[in-house]
């Protein structure tokens, strides 16, 4: 397919529209490199980073919860006595909730937050860090070294594109129904959290990508008119 547009990203996201030609060029290469080329790929794969960057408006891991965000959203690491010791301080909460595990050392080793989520879809532990810096620079130190690389568009690109490569995301994409969607967001999330947001992103990537229309006359139809079989609208 063609190379992707600032146009098509604003359309489907206006909130990244002051930031997204930093991404531009690093999207279109590691399409190419990552064979994710087909309408039904990309559209899933935007979608999927659109959600879990803010509308590529926030590729670092927001860990500022408040007693009851913390009770919420990580019940096996709080309590009501221990919530209140940890609100608001999003480096012990990184800290406390990804110690031992991913590769990650105990709490105090500080690696929960050295190794916190970064980049569009949110590279998360030690393990990831070193397998995705050894597999994009040959040298698995380079992003242990230095974290906040992943924060640049380019590897902020390259790791998401590489995740979905390893993790053979494009198998779902091109299944491209809603069944498949949701298992994609299982792969990506480990649940469904944020599924409602996903999916509406997603319809409107496909009008996009896929349709080549309108996105909001795309999402009004089918709130109207139901879709049924190949777009994956049930």
């Amino acid at each position: 397919m063609d190379p992707i547009t600032r146009e098509q990203l604003v359309s489907i996201m206006p909130e990244c529209d002051h930031v997204i030609d930093a991404y531009i060029p690093f999207l279109n290469e590691a399409f190419e490199r990552f064979e994710i080329n087909t309408p039904e790929r990309v559209a899933a794969f935007v979608a999927q980073t659109g959600h879990e960057s803010t509308r590529y408006t926030r590729i670092e891991e927001n860990l500022n919860y408040s007693a009851n965000g913390l009770l919420r959203t990580f019940p096996n690491y709080f309590s009501p006595e221990t919530a209140p010791l940890f609100a608001y301080k999003p480096q012990k909460i990184a800290n406390r909730v990804y110690a031992n595990r991913g590769g990650n050392g105990n709490e105090d080793s500080g690696d929960g937050w050295k190794f916190r989520g970064r980049g569009l879809i949110q590279l998360t532990f030690q393990r990831a860090y070193m397998g995705a810096s050894k597999r994009l620079t040959d040298d698995a130190q380079t992003f242990l070294e230095d974290p906040n690389l992943v924060l640049q568009p380019e590897w902020a690109v390259r790791t998401a594109c590489e995740y979905w490569d390893v993790n053979n995301l494009n198998d779902y994409a091109d299944r491209n129904t809603d069944v498949e969607f949701r298992n994609l967001t299982r792969k990506i999330n480990g649940g469904l959290r944020g599924l409602d947001d996903r999916m509406d992103l997603w319809g409107k990537a496909k009008a996009v990508f896929i349709l080549a229309g309108d996105p909001n006359e795309y999402m009004a139809s089918t709130t109207t008119e139901p879709q049924t079989g190949g777009d994956g609208h049930a």
